[in-house]
């Protein structure tokens, strides 16, 4: 892999390929000695022996070779292992923390296809890494080290079992039961089959499973939250109230209504950051969003006397805001949804039970909670094989500043390279879908001719 290692979420590539077993030992080892430093961190807390870390992963086949790099990795640097099996990544940053874990791994790729695989690394307390932390971690890869034998290097041992404390976990936030709410729930053939249909049971939801027969080759397969048409299908056929769909490592939620519309992450947010509200909960009265959230969503919360604080995409930008404002809560369109009273990171099963439980609560359907946002048509280019770093070229900025002065406050315009591809992605939002294809396409032109 070139450049820099570490994308918007970890380090991913085509597993075997571009994120190898040596690769991964090696994030391992830096990792342990960056983020295991056993040293004051163990005196002040009275706990005493070699730091601890946590390992999950989603059901990839690639996952099975890449957990044993890690782990090897680790115990090696004299850092004792939990492999925690096929769990969340919401799951590992919490067990990170409950557990008094030193440092958390997840080995997944997100919603990206079975080939793909990735590391991500959580600190004390299971949160995400900021960049300097991974910059260091690039640092010293490679770095010759003093290696530990004998009674010094890690134990490794099995704590599949730990995953009935993260369910528990997720049910002491529930504001209300589900009981009486019959809910389709598709688990992408990921990391949430098993955990999410025993929490939403367990909360009182009559539940049926859909994508839930993980082989290792068949996550995010027509399946989960970036295909909701099989969710849909089954919602409408089963008479169900609503459903949920995850990703593959289910740090994301969308939902569906009763009668098959998709109901998407500012509108998962908007519903929630209104109850929250009414019941004295939202920190600020405020709701950390990403650049690309729909202006419909910020109309709703404005309307609502609520404020929105914008960062840039990715959740960890939208933690990074809640943590300086003091805000609990913030997400993505995308369905990263982050409840910072209850988890450090997007948590697609907390979501859904979150959503739910406000149906449940209500006694209005998904669909009518939904109308709280009315979303604007939003179009989206994705404009191949461009120069990003010409993204700020003055005739490009000029063209922007000239759609946006026609589009006025009915409209608006979002221009951003994509951290991993060469690509740059032209989003416009307009009172018609027909008005903002228009702008977006002819944008997408003059990327093409200023960056190609």
């Amino acid at each position: 892999m070139r450049g820099r290692l570490f994308g918007t979420d970890g380090v991913r590539g085509v597993a075997g390929r571009d994120l190898t077993a040596e690769l991964a030992m090696d994030l391992s080892v830096a990792a342990a000695h960056v983020l295991g430093d056993a040293g004051a961190f163990h005196a002040s807390v009275g706990r005493r022996g070699r730091p601890i870390a946590v390992v999950g992963r989603d059901p990839r086949a690639s996952g099975e070779f890449l957990e044993a790099a890690v782990v090897a990795g680790l115990a090696s640097s004299g850092v004792d292992v939990l492999r925690l099996g096929v769990l969340p990544t919401p799951a590992v940053a919490y067990l990170t923390s409950a557990l008094g874990a030193d440092l958390g791994v997840m080995l997944s790729a997100s919603h990206n296809p079975a080939p793909d695989n990735g590391i991500k690394f959580f600190t004390r307390g299971g949160y995400k890494l900021p960049d300097a932390v991974e910059n260091e971690i690039e640092r010293r890869l490679g770095e010759k080290w003093d290696r530990p034998i004998g009674a010094s290097v890690g134990r490794v041992r099995d704590a599949y079992g730990e995953a009935d404390r993260y369910v528990s976990h997720l049910l002491t936030t529930l504001p209300h039961r589900l009981d009486g709410l019959r809910v389709v729930v598709d688990c992408a053939h990921g990391a949430a089959h098993m955990v999410a249909p025993e929490a939403l049971l367990r909360a009182g939801a009559e539940v049926e499973t859909i994508g839930a027969a993980p082989d290792g080759l068949n996550i995010n397969d027509g399946a989960g939250s970036t295909h909701l048409d099989a969710l849909k299908e089954v919602v409408v056929k089963r008479g169900a109230d609503l459903g949920v769909a995850y990703d593959g490592d289910a740090d994301r939620c969308l939902a569906v209504t009763g009668s098959g519309e998709e109901i998407d992450g500012d509108q998962i947010m908007a519903i929630l950051a209104l109850a929250m509200h009414a019941d004295g909960r939202l920190a600020g009265d405020t709701v950390v969003a990403t650049v690309m959230s729909n202006l419909g969503f910020k109309i709703a919360l404005r309307n609502a006397g609520l404020t929105m604080v914008e960062t840039a995409v990715g959740d960890r930008y939208v933690l990074e805001a809640m943590q300086e404002g003091g805000y609990n809560l913030g997400g993505e369109q995308s369905g990263h949804v982050i409840m910072r009273d209850h988890a450090t990171t997007g948590d697609g099963l907390l979501t859904s039970l979150q959503l739910i439980a406000e149906v449940a609560r209500s006694g209005r359907s998904l669909a009518e909670l939904a109308t709280v946002m009315t979303k604007m048509p939003q179009v989206l280019v994705n404009v191949r094989d461009v120069t990003k770093s010409k993204a700020s070229a003055p005739e490009l900025r000029a063209a922007v500043e000239k759609a946006e002065a026609e589009l006025g406050d009915a409209g608006r315009v979002l221009l951003r390279p994509s951290g991993t591809e060469p690509i740059i992605r032209v989003m416009v939002e307009a009172e018609s879908h027909d008005r903002a294809a228009a702008v977006a396409d002819h944008l997408a032109q003059v990327v093409r001719t200023v960056c190609g």
